[in-house]
């Protein structure tokens, strides 16, 4: 028997998405062997035209660079915090400052501590039931995760019986896929390799900014006009 409504776990506030993801329909994740080059390439990224960006935990001193790359970008440029997974780090990297939040997997206790200060969360899912579950949480979108395990048609099958659960696929998603996962129905793309390339390593700012033109220019062709 399904509880009475008022017996019924109250729906979370469920903060909006960030502004700067849906503008640019790309957050690039910088996962990285230490963090030296992280404001560098933090700083080519946001002149190339992303605006969301993702440091990680897997990255010794993220937020540290969080602390020193959040003052040195404008508003327009939103920095977030990935591989987040227990409530002890959402608070960590809160008080850091972090824009966004994101975990791999559905980390209920992390979830709900970012969701609580009124902060964007991004869960990691990859089956329906973790979608909902996500969702239940209060996440502002879904983080389908890996997403080239399924490509496209995993995310255009979830969106058939979901249609109103916004999607991120991350994980493996190459240049070339954006335009497909766009039509599919995702709302943006997490990129990390396929977009940060040798950047961390000390790799050509120039073809790094190459990259993230193309990248923007496949999520327009994939959304379509308008």
């Amino acid at each position: 028997m399904a509880p009475a409504p008022d017996q019924r776990p109250a729906v979370p506030a469920r903060p909006p998405i960030t502004p700067q993801l849906l503008a640019s329909g790309v957050v690039a994740i910088l996962r990285a062997r230490s963090g030296e080059r992280l404001r560098p390439v933090a700083e080519a990224l946001a002149g190339a035209g992303i605006s969301c960006l993702e440091l990680t935990l897997t990255t010794p001193g993220a937020l540290d660079a969080l602390r020193e790359i959040r003052p040195v970008l404008d508003d327009t440029i939103a920095v977030g915090i990935g591989t987040v997974i227990t409530a002890e780090q959402a608070a960590a990297v809160l008080e850091a400052g972090a824009d966004f939040v994101v975990s791999p997997g559905v980390c209920a206790d992390a979830t709900r501590r970012v969701v609580a200060a009124g902060v964007p969360c991004y869960p990691g899912a990859w089956t329906a039931t973790e979608v909902l579950e996500a969702w239940s949480l209060g996440a502002s979108a879904v983080k389908l995760f890996p997403a080239a395990t399924g490509g496209p048609r995993h995310l255009r099958d979830l969106r058939g019986p979901l249609p109103d659960i916004p999607l991120v696929p991350t994980g493996g998603v190459a240049i070339d896929d954006i335009a497909a996962y766009m039509r599919a129905g995702a709302v943006a793309v997490g990129l990390g390799g396929s977009l940060i390339g040798d950047a961390l390593d000390g790799g050509s700012p120039a073809g790094l900014a190459q990259r993230a033109t193309a990248a923007l220019a496949a999520v327009t062709e994939g959304r379509g006009p308008g």
